[in-house]
């Protein structure tokens, strides 16, 4: 049985490529949305970033899955006049082109809203519209370098880059939010509604807390590694059998069990060396070296039950081939272009009226060149 789904009805246009603006409309897709992804006649790029899924790219295959494709030049006056005949249907338009294309095209957002007065628009950059950085190139990598992102990550002396496309992936979050909030105002006065959202303005987000510390602190934080900059113990801990385990002690309740119910050894908690969180943090070098020698002399099993007895926080420092035997993930099957199937990772939001994922699979044959 289909069950209504809360996009049902609803026509989103993307003229997207690489990762934002597709998972971005992805995500109205996968809430039954019709989404019509628009593409030069070389296709996306992101097409041939890799082609580790069966000969599909692992970034396509994931952020276009439910989705038609159009190819179309929108310069072109007779495919244009295609697009704009489209574009009198939708709900949601979203384009992530160099900035000004899209305006240069005849597909600016202030133009077609003017237009379509239900229109929604969605324009995601790189650095703004505005500002001496609007017509610099913003892969995510670079991203992460300007916003010093970097600066926060990696290990002490060598700074490094999120493992993940992360600027591409947070800007995509704050679209769908910015779009999802349009249409709720659209439904109290049937208006469309502009959104607009950088990588650079998404990621300076992230790094509010480093920034405030930097402004007003004792200055940002530095690449640790697995440390904290401001708690202590928290880090990964050498096993016996081979394994890294993390733990993190927030508060002094964790700290006294730490020491009575894992260490055994109750006289360290009240040692003043580490008898408070300041303390334990100033003395990191000392207090480092007491859980690594612990550590070391256990399994990670033996570890593990004895951190869950004392209700310490604790995880397992995993490889990504741990992560897909890992128990909690769920899965979602994928038809891809070539027929072949393929097991994605499950949408991270549930709800109770969806199918459960195990049953849920999404027709990425769907996503096919159509000539205008």
């Amino acid at each position: 049985m289909t069950n209504e789904r809360p996009y049902d009805g609803l026509l989103v246009v993307s003229i997207e490529q690489a990762v934002a603006a597709p998972l971005c409309s992805e995500h109205f897709a996968q809430g039954g949305a019709r989404v019509i992804k628009i593409e030069r006649d070389t296709g996306d790029f992101a097409r041939k970033y890799d082609t580790a899924v069966k000969g599909s790219a692992s970034y396509f295959v994931w952020a276009n899955a439910g989705k038609q494709s159009l190819c179309l030049d929108i310069k072109s006056p007779e495919d244009a006049e295609v697009l704009l005949r489209i574009l009198a249907q939708a709900d949601v338009f979203i384009q992530n082109l160099a900035p000004g294309a899209a305006q240069r095209a005849g597909f600016g957002s202030d133009d077609l809203r003017a237009r379509y007065p239900r229109l929604i628009t969605c324009d995601i950059s790189g650095y703004g519209e505005n500002g001496d950085y609007r017509e610099m190139k913003a892969y995510d990598f670079l991203v992460q370098c300007e916003s010093g992102l970097v600066a926060v990550n990696g290990a002490p002396d060598a700074m490094g880059r999120v493992g993940v496309s992360i600027c591409d992936i947070a800007a995509s979050k704050d679209a769908i939010i910015g779009i999802q909030q349009a249409l709720f105002r659209r439904e109290k006065n049937g208006q469309g509604a502009g959104v607009k959202v950088s990588l650079f303005d998404t990621t300076a987000d992230l790094m509010t807390v480093p920034l405030l510390h930097a402004d007003y602190g004792e200055g940002a934080p530095k690449p640790a590694g697995l440390k904290h900059p401001s708690i202590a113990p928290y880090g990964g801990f050498k096993t016996i059998d081979g394994r890294i385990l993390a733990i993190s002690v927030q508060n002094e309740r964790e700290w006294l069990r730490l020491c009575e119910t894992v260490f055994e050894a109750p006289e360290m908690a009240i040692d003043a060396r580490f008898e408070d969180a300041k303390a334990r943090v100033q003395n990191r070098n000392e207090l480092d070296p007491i859980i690594a020698a612990f550590f070391i002399k256990h399994t990670a099993q033996h570890l593990k039950r004895r951190l869950g007895a004392a209700k310490i926080a604790f995880g397992a420092v995993n490889g990504v081939q741990d992560v897909l035997n890992h128990p909690q993930l769920r899965r979602a099957g994928v038809v891809l272009e070539n027929g072949e199937n393929a097991d994605l990772i499950a949408p991270p939001v549930q709800y109770s009226y969806d199918e459960p994922a195990d049953e849920f699979a999404r027709d990425l044959a769907r996503i096919i060149h159509e000539a205008a």
